[in-house]
């Protein structure tokens, strides 16, 4: 008769052996994968910000102790910051700040003989108030049957003239039409204006603008006769920015783009009437004074 075994030789394998004793490690392996393939989306967003900050803490860990700038360091920055880039002429911001206020001036007559409308003149305003006033002189519409305007957007209006003043040569003009978004310049006393300093002017120098030239002022309380002959004006300001005929109610600016006079005349001993290098423009306390404004 066979004998049975009372015990066996091989050894039972561990999952045999005991069945339970993996099955907490199996099921915290599933729920591991579970959770990671339900959050994998958030986690892919998250991992390029984990990446940064990493990259950040690591920087800070390794980054040396800020510098303490001198003065010495500071000014050397500024000056390297203005050999690179430039600072616009003082000229460049004189004529931005009053672009928007120049004003095309035009002077029509009927020609006798013809019998048609022709222009007699050409000269420059300025915007002072923004319902449409504008400073120009009295040579520029003297005697036109129709002043015509243009403003710097274009928009064209006729004008009549509502005040003078001859013994500056100026004139007041109101504007029929003017744009939606009209810039009335800013006007500046003349008490503090010196020989030397920055001065802009702005006009249609022979029709053609608007142009600028800068200069600076040569002097004050000039006198200067028109080239008729017919009037003599006082209290003017010299200045050797380049002013030719068109030139004429054109605003004489500082360096802060504020209206110190209004360009009247050029002085040259020939006929010819181009610039050799004096022009005068009256102070704009006696310009507010045609409008019925008091001065500064």
């Amino acid at each position: 008769m066979k004998r049975v075994s009372l015990y066996s030789s091989s050894r039972p394998k561990a999952e045999e052996r005991d069945p339970v004793s993996k099955k907490p490690e199996i099921r915290r392996r599933t729920d591991l994968k579970d959770w990671l393939r339900k959050h994998r989306l958030p986690l892919l967003a998250a991992l390029p910000g984990v990446a940064a900050l990493a990259v950040v803490l690591a920087q800070w860990a390794y980054t040396a102790a800020p510098q303490v700038l001198t003065q010495e360091d500071i000014d050397a920055a500024v000056t390297r910051t203005l050999d690179t880039v430039p600072l616009p002429s003082s000229a460049t911001k004189a004529y931005e700040a009053v672009r928007g206020s120049i004003v095309r001036v035009r002077g029509f007559v009927v020609d006798a003989k013809s019998g048609e409308e022709v222009e007699a003149s050409t000269g420059t305003g300025v915007v002072i108030l923004d319902k449409g006033v504008i400073l120009t002189n009295i040579h520029v519409v003297a005697n036109a049957k129709r002043i015509s305007l243009t403003f710097m957007d274009g928009l064209e209006s006729e004008a009549e003239i509502t005040g003078t003043r001859p013994e500056d040569d100026l004139a007041v003009l109101q504007a029929k039409t003017v744009p939606d978004d009209l810039q009335a310049a800013t006007l500046q006393s003349t008490s503090g204006l010196a020989p030397g300093d920055h001065v802009t002017a702005v006009g249609f120098p022979f029709g053609i603008g608007p142009s600028v030239s800068s200069g600076v002022v040569s002097g004050l309380r000039r006198d200067y006769r028109s080239p008729e002959g017919k009037r003599i004006l006082t209290n003017l300001i010299q200045f050797d920015a380049a002013a030719n005929p068109g030139n004429s109610g054109g605003p004489l600016v500082n360096a802060s783009g504020e209206v110190v006079g209004i360009v009247t005349g050029i002085l040259n001993p020939t006929d010819q009437r181009v610039f050799i290098g004096i022009g005068f423009a009256v102070p704009i306390e006696n310009a507010m004074l045609a409008v019925g404004v008091p001065p500064f």
